[in-house]
């Protein structure tokens, strides 16, 4: 049989590519299988964090400063394991250094640790901070004579799901204002004060104006501690502005949100129960509030510090309006005699993880925390500014960590008083020992935020 060159040619590489195949020398492409919502192998840990890094390269994700990891690392005893289990727990921190300048105003200089992981984590009560925010500013755009935090407000009920206030047993005279919502959702975190806040606000002007101002990621979409279907947490309660005796100054109708958000796909856990029965797979947030913990970070810094943010992030608020969040955001429960909470159930740092985790103990002298917290379905987050009056100094922090490690949700086993409290405790001290010792070029005047909590406001 006679092979002409062509022939030959042929088969060489019939031969060749047949013994890299044999060879395993060229494999199919295949991408890896995503990382499960619940633990992660060390493998599965290994490849987020190299999708981290490749996020971090593209300037989706912040680079981490070494400033916190080397903070952690010297401290093994409360932070060893934790560091070997960061995306499991899905640690996020954002440390923020402040220092003044020979006119008193603010530099800031941020320090980052993960901050907003590929992994979704559930705000619970952080939600809370924008939207007291954002009730003082609209109360402020309506600039109706008597429509004040100070007027009652009643909120009626025309819609499933809906139900009526018409008074506040926990204010001085009984009437629900929007000041007694937001001294108790600083003072206690309190659920309903925050739902009437949303009833007022409506859920379309509550995200349209923070997505305005940058904050494009963030939904706030449901009330709080009630279930409610996505159709009647876009409904929203009738509310009446009533003068002394009873007037109407203002009547809001019911309001319907018809503005389409964006699609997600946020799961966490293996499994969750739901009434009393065990669902074998993650449970979908999807239709949950977020809220990134950079976002709460910088919600919380355009508060403290209006006049150094972009203009388009400020808020519209008064300068008492400054004043009244500051007041509230930073004292304790015992420095408010409406409502009036008492020590055994609500101590001097209830609200205050960072720094003091959930000790009871009494709050050191000359430290104030401008701050809020968030705890549900083993998530524990704080965005804090935290100031020492005795020591000069000022910083802001910002943690979040998961701390339900059998990774099945609505069964109340949670890890709050085993890893999320201490990690909260320490890491708020070590920043704190740290700022102790930085060097400042100028002694901050901090008389803006000395308040004294004994007058009534």
């Amino acid at each position: 049989m006679n092979f002409s060159i062509k022939d030959l040619f042929l088969c060489f590489a019939i031969i060749t590519i047949s013994c890299l195949y044999a060879c395993n020398s060229i494999r199919p492409l295949t991408p890896p299988p995503p990382a499960q919502s619940g633990t992660l192998t060390s493998k599965q840990e290994e490849d987020t964090k190299t999708d981290e890094m490749k996020k971090n390269d593209s300037g989706l994700i912040k680079k981490n400063s070494p400033v916190i990891r080397e903070l952690l690392e010297k401290h093994p005893a409360y932070f060893g394991k934790l560091l070997n289990q960061v995306n499991r727990r899905n640690i996020q921190i954002i440390y923020t250094q402040v220092d003044r300048d020979e006119n008193n105003n603010p530099r800031f200089t941020d320090h980052t640790f993960y901050p907003d992981s590929i992994q979704y984590f559930y705000p619970a009560s952080t939600v809370k901070l924008p939207t007291a925010i954002l009730a003082l500013q609209k109360l402020n755009e309506l600039n109706i004579e008597g429509v004040d935090r100070h007027a009652a407000v009643i909120t009626e009920a025309d819609y499933s799901g809906q139900t009526p206030t018409f008074n506040d047993p926990q204010s001085d005279d009984g009437r629900p204002t929007v000041s007694n919502y937001i001294r108790k959702i600083f003072l206690v975190s309190d659920n309903d004060a925050f739902n009437k806040l949303y009833e007022f606000l409506g859920q379309q002007y509550l995200n349209d104006e923070l997505h305005k101002r940058g904050y494009d990621g963030v939904q706030i979409i449901h009330r709080l501690e009630i279930s409610l279907s996505p159709d009647e947490n876009r409904h929203t309660n009738p509310v009446k502005f009533l003068d002394d005796i009873g007037n109407i100054l203002y009547g809001q109708p019911l309001q319907n949100n018809q503005r389409p958000f964006a699609e997600r796909n946020e799961k966490l856990g293996e499994a969750y129960y739901k009434n009393g029965e065990l669902i074998k797979m993650p449970m979908d947030f999807s239709l949950k509030n977020r809220l990134s913990l950079s976002d709460l970070h910088h919600i919380l810094r355009s508060v403290i510090f209006p006049d150094n943010v972009p203009e388009n992030q400020r808020f519209n608020l008064k300068e008492e309006d400054y004043n009244f969040l500051y007041r509230y955001m930073s004292a304790m429960p015992s420095e408010c005699m409406h409502p009036s909470y008492d020590a055994e159930n609500y101590w001097d740092a209830y609200v205050k993880f960072l720094l003091f985790g959930s000790e009871k103990k009494p709050v050191r002298p000359g430290i104030r925390i401008f701050n809020k917290v968030g705890d549900a379905y083993g998530q524990l987050i704080d965005a804090a500014y935290i100031v020492d009056f005795k020591n000069n100094i000022e910083f802001f922090l910002s943690a979040a960590i998961n701390c339900n490690t059998n990774n099945i949700l609505n069964d109340d086993v949670y890890d709050y008083d085993t890893i999320g409290f201490p990690f909260m405790k320490h890491l708020g001290e070590v920043i704190y020992q740290y700022e102790l010792q930085r060097e400042r070029a100028v002694v901050p005047d901090l008389s803006n935020f000395a308040i004294d909590y004994s007058k009534a406001y």
